[in-house]
């Protein structure tokens, strides 16, 4: 019995000291990834300004063919609206809220499931001689149950990769579209 007792004494301490560690974290995150792409920002702008047209190449959205999806109408300016549901993970929604053509879109991103959240999305495009800088970058609260969850993987490895990706697919669309306009 002296056994058992020292066992949960230690997984209690354990878990005490795990929370501890996780307050000391700091209260909000930030990812961003950037990419030049050999575009202007205004042939660019459509691609992230249309919840339907960034979901052709948004990696967060590809990840489940059999997600439940809706779209407001129309897709794009402030007020436009995706609804989620993946099977595997997520359930939430996103929604335009700033849309300045053609340097800068800004959304909601709020999730219940698989945890809570509500974040903020960002894309600024920023022209670069004949090229355009392009940066995604989420940012929002850290509540102590990310936090703890933040000690093992952090946001940037969680979403960092799924950025680099997205953008690459962006402009391998941007770039098609622009051969097929001059062709």
């Amino acid at each position: 019995m002296d056994i058992l007792i020292n066992i949960l004494l230690g997984i209690g301490i354990a878990l005490v000291a795990l929370l501890a560690i996780s307050a000391t974290r700091p209260n909000r995150f930030e990812v961003s990834r950037s990419l030049t792409i050999a575009a202007t920002p205004e042939q660019i702008y459509p691609h992230i300004a249309d919840l339907r047209a960034m979901n052709v190449w948004n990696p967060f959205a590809l990840s489940d063919p059999t997600a439940v999806t809706s779209y407001s109408e129309p897709s794009s300016g402030v007020g436009a609206r995706h609804t989620f549901a993946q099977a595997r993970s997520c359930v939430g929604n996103i929604e335009v809220t700033e849309a300045v053509a053609p340097s800068n879109v800004a959304f909601r991103l709020i999730m219940t499931k698989p945890m809570a959240g509500d974040n903020e999305i960002r894309f600024t495009l920023a022209p670069k001689g004949s090229s355009t800088d392009v940066t995604w970058t989420m940012s929002g609260n850290v509540p102590l149950l990310a936090k703890v969850m933040h000690l093992f993987v952090s946001a940037d490895r969680m979403c960092g990769g799924e950025f680099e990706k997205g953008l690459a697919k962006l402009s391998d669309i941007v770039l098609l579209e622009r051969q097929r306009r001059h062709a």
